[in-house]
């Protein structure tokens, strides 16, 4: 990890989603970061000091590690939200490992500072409670996929998480770091993925996966992927384009899909 010129908030889009005077509070305290793959923000059981903004096209994974070294992915966050002190206030051990999966720019944050600033604005707070509560449905989804999907459907999910972060239809992952994500020897993902490149959904060549029929994968992957992205639109104002990129956050188109939903049972039960 090295430091480097200061990126443009708008290259996150949970903080090119603050308002101005929210955005003020962050500032002066953002520290610009390059990360390269397989870099560790931070490692299990560290104290986690800074709130890690990845940048771009920069994706980390949440990793559990087993003690006989087998490690699972539990979530995949890009340039839509943020690792490492969410949820708490930081500075308590972290239960899992955050690995760069794909290098780039990344702002951080002293978590203290972001705390100070959650404080101190309503509205600032409201968009990491709303982040915060998506990040943790899709731990919780994880936790049912790994358990109960074979791992065709959870090897096209992946995919699909990663595609959507990114703006291009060549993701650069090998299949070594996927078989290690989805907790699989790579003989046996190999075998997966041949069967998604035969049907015509992918392409594989050395150190990339390039998805070829996106709506195919769709249907291929179980429904985790698909109930995340409807939660993801649903709490956070999640806008994604019609080749499945992510695009955008808008917490005010949320919170008004949220006043309708809850006007709407408001009235039915009235009417009941």
């Amino acid at each position: 990890m090295a430091v480097t010129a200061a990126p443009s908030f708008g290259r996150n889009l949970l903080l090119r989603a603050l308002q101005p005077a929210d955005r003020a509070l962050i500032a002066p305290y953002a520290e610009p970061v390059e990360f390269v793959r397989g870099d560790v923000v931070f490692g299990s059981g560290d104290p986690v000091s800074h709130v890690t903004f990845p940048c771009d096209h920069t994706v980390v994974t949440l990793a559990i590690t087993m003690l006989d070294g087998r490690m699972a992915e539990t979530a995949t966050v890009g340039w839509e939200g943020a690792v490492g002190g969410v949820v708490s206030q930081g500075y308590l051990p972290a239960f899992s490992r955050a690995v760069v999966q794909i290098g780039g720019p990344a702002l951080r944050v002293e978590a203290g500072r972001l705390q100070a600033a959650k404080q101190a604005s309503r509205t600032l707070r409201n968009l990491f409670t709303r982040y915060s509560d998506c990040l943790i449905a899709q731990l919780l989804q994880s936790v049912a996929c790994n358990a109960l999907h074979p791992i065709e459907q959870r090897a096209a999910k992946w995919l699909l998480t990663l595609h959507d972060r990114l703006s291009t239809d060549v993701l650069p992952i090998t299949q070594d770091v996927l078989a290690e994500m989805l907790g699989v020897r790579r003989t046996y993902l190999s075998g997966v993925l041949r069967g998604l490149h035969d049907r015509g959904m992918i392409a594989v060549a050395r150190g990339r996966i390039t998805i070829r029929d996106r709506a195919a994968l769709e249907r291929a992957a179980c429904e985790c992927h698909d109930r995340v992205r409807r939660h993801f639109e649903d709490v956070l104002g999640a806008v994604y384009r019609d080749d499945g990129t992510l695009v955008a956050v808008d917490p005010a188109a949320a919170g008004a899909a949220g006043s309708a939903a809850q006007g709407g049972s408001a009235s039915r039960e009235k009417a009941a």
